[in-house]
């Protein structure tokens, strides 16, 4: 049996290792499989639409013997699912690109479309700044804390004017401190900054925020009609829990989805991830999804609101399905982690790797009330 501090050395390791980003729990258990995660609060998915896809899953691929097609033959081309999705998002399907999550998305939009210089808030998702190419500069517009990580949309458009780049990245909710523009602060930027060559904006957590009392889904997909520089970005394993089989997509100007499509996106999509695009067109599982949509963004704001009352931490405000924690008992936000999941088996996300925040702080993702209570009763204890 390790003791505490081989565990540790192991842990910094795996973390090193895995870069700007934190080692899976089937990396951790492979390379510690003494420790024992009991629930996984560092990646981020919606638990309850987990179970909705597998209910699917096992009754119409399992039980009927369908799973073998999927496996065996080869899944549709990239503008076929395209036209399947189409009608459940409400974009036409030459204004779609089908992405191997949306990582291939923002890597390929980024790269080929990025030429001189990008502007980049910070905090932020690190592959947006990590897949940049060599000569393209830089800018990096720097959150305030005392603003709770959250855009200052006039200096944002001034900062913009003034460097003139050609893109721009927005995540909305962002990443990873929750923050959230109303839909009429999106639409005024997409105004405010037409001239911009390629405006990327991330709707990755979107389906967590909202901004009425019924929980309506606000996205601003159908705006690339009137801005054509709008390049929207969308993964589906945070909303929908299915991270494992690599589904996302972007909507774009159609010219740009076609050149993508005729340099190397002919065929970058699977069986499993086609399933579930035909499966979203379908009104009786949207129907389904959206009852357990609406069930886990009040946990996770009951979630947060609770996780506010501990002290010897700061909860940041979040329109995900995280939150933003400053530690404030003196520990480095890596120790944090460690002891959290050696001691309580809770696997947190450090932001020490994180440019542009000023402290200690983790991430910590939104998981079944059960577990939520379990992490609270931990967090008291320390």
């Amino acid at each position: 049996m390790q003791t505490k501090e081989e565990l540790i050395r192991q842990l910094r390791l795996l973390k090193e290792e895995a870069g700007s980003h934190s080692p899976s729990i089937f990396t951790i258990k492979e390379a510690i499989p003494e420790l024992k995660v009991k629930v996984d609060a560092c990646f981020l998915s919606n638990p309850y639409a987990t179970d909705l896809f597998l209910e699917y899953f096992k009754r119409e691929l399992l039980d009927t013997g369908g799973l073998r097609d999927l496996l065996e033959f080869y899944p549709s081309q990239n503008r076929v699912i395209a036209e399947s999705l189409s009608s459940a998002i409400g974009i036409h399907p030459d204004n779609i690109f089908i992405g191997n999550g949306a990582i291939e998305i923002i890597q390929t939009v980024i790269q080929r479309y990025t030429k001189s210089k990008i502007v980049i808030n910070i905090p932020t998702f690190s592959s947006y700044y990590e897949f940049i190419n060599d000569d393209v500069e830089v800018v990096y517009n720097k959150l305030l804390k005392e603003n709770n990580y959250e855009l200052d949309i006039d200096a944002y458009i001034k900062l913009v004017k003034k460097e003139r780049p050609d893109t721009v990245v927005l995540i909305n909710p962002n990443n990873p401190n929750g923050g959230y523009m109303d839909s009429e602060k999106v639409h005024h930027l997409l105004r405010e900054l037409r001239d911009v060559k390629n405006f990327i904006l991330d709707e990755s957590f979107i389906h967590f925020a909202y901004e009425n009392e019924y929980y309506d889904l606000k996205t601003a997909s159908n705006l690339v009609y009137k801005f054509p520089n709008l390049i929207l970005v969308k993964s589906m394993s945070k909303d929908f829990g299915i991270a494992g089989i690599r589904a996302g997509y972007a909507v774009m100007n159609s010219r740009r989805v076609q050149e993508l499509l005729l340099n190397g996106f002919l065929w970058n999509s699977n069986g499993l991830s086609e399933y579930f695009f035909r499966l979203y067109t379908r009104d009786e599982f949207l129907k389904e999804y959206e009852q357990v949509r609406v069930k886990y963004i009040k946990e996770t704001q009951e979630f947060i609101k609770q996780l506010k009352q501990i002290p010897k931490i700061k909860v940041y405000p979040s329109m995900a399905n995280f939150a933003l924690i400053e530690i404030l008992n003196g520990e480095s936000s890596d120790d944090f982690v460690f002891n959290m999941l050696i001691n309580h088996g809770i696997y947190l996300r450090t932001c020490s790797d994180k440019i542009g925040l000023n402290g200690e702080f983790v991430r910590l993702a939104s998981r079944t009330k059960d577990e939520n209570q379990y992490i609270i009763e931990c967090f008291k204890k320390i």
